[in-house]
């Protein structure tokens, strides 16, 4: 028999309903917040994430989208979108997970439901952000993550003191913190978002998304959205993975 279960959220935007379907309904949108997925503009197109396709397309008032994906999962993510007033916009959005196969053990149904609940916090939060701050910004998606799962929450908290957070750090701090790469400018940023899951940092020219791993049993990663001009993505990438790596390598030191 068939299990399901569905996320819904709604939330009012900093943005007009064209600038709300521009993040959500584009691949240029959706580096700035979310992940990379370019979206075919119509109902029948593909969408670049996973086996996806365009099950409605009504711009700039509704999308959805269906994905299939490996053990017999399936998904429908769908976005409303209705203005407010001049400056504000109401979005609707809902997944819907469909499964139709043996849950695995590793993977198992309860836990796929709890990453699932808080990573659409989590990432409904950076669409705000993102709409507030950055909204049509040109972005560069730089993503990394460690080799192998870990289920030791004492790696993500050396993480969080790597970055420079205090043990009583709270949403609205500011801080310096220092990015890596050949010049290691220091940025100023402040903290949106802090949970035992996540940890999101903005600075004046990014959205800093850290991942908890050891909650699902996964790798520690992340996920940045990069707006300077001059952001060289490959140079980016190099830098946070291996700022990632030698985190993992002084944790290690530790025990």
């Amino acid at each position: 028999m068939p299990r399901e279960f569905e996320v819904r959220r709604e939330q009012d935007l900093p943005a007009t309903p064209q600038q709300v379907w521009d993040a959500v309904a584009t691949g240029a949108g959706n580096l700035g917040w979310l992940y990379p997925m370019d979206i075919e503009p119509r109902v029948g197109g593909r969408a670049t994430r996973g086996d996806a396709t365009v099950v409605a397309w009504e711009p700039p008032r509704h999308l959805a989208v269906r994905a299939t994906q490996d053990g017999g999962f399936s998904n429908t993510l769908s976005y409303h979108i209705e203005p407010v007033d001049e400056r504000t916009s109401h979005l609707r959005m809902g997944i819907h997970w469909v499964h139709t196969g043996v849950v695995d053990e590793a993977w198992a149904w309860d836990a796929k439901a709890d990453a699932a609940e808080k990573h659409v916090d989590f990432y409904q939060h950076g669409l705000a952000e993102y709409l507030r701050h950055f909204a049509g910004r040109p972005a560069v998606y730089v993503t990394a993550r460690r080799t192998g799962p870990t289920a030791d929450p004492a790696d993500f908290a050396a993480l969080r003191r790597r970055l420079g957070l205090a043990d009583d750090a709270a949403v609205g701090d500011r801080f310096t913190l220092l990015a890596p790469g050949p010049d290691r400018d220091p940025v100023e940023v402040v903290v949106d978002w802090l949970s035992t899951d996540f940890v999101g940092l903005r600075g004046p020219h990014a959205l800093y998304r850290f991942f908890n791993g050891s909650t699902w049993n996964v790798p520690i990663w992340l996920g940045h959205h990069l707006f300077a001009e001059d952001t060289d993505e490959q140079r980016a990438t190099k830098a946070w993975t291996a700022w990632l790596d030698d985190t993992h390598t002084q944790d290690t030191r530790e025990l």
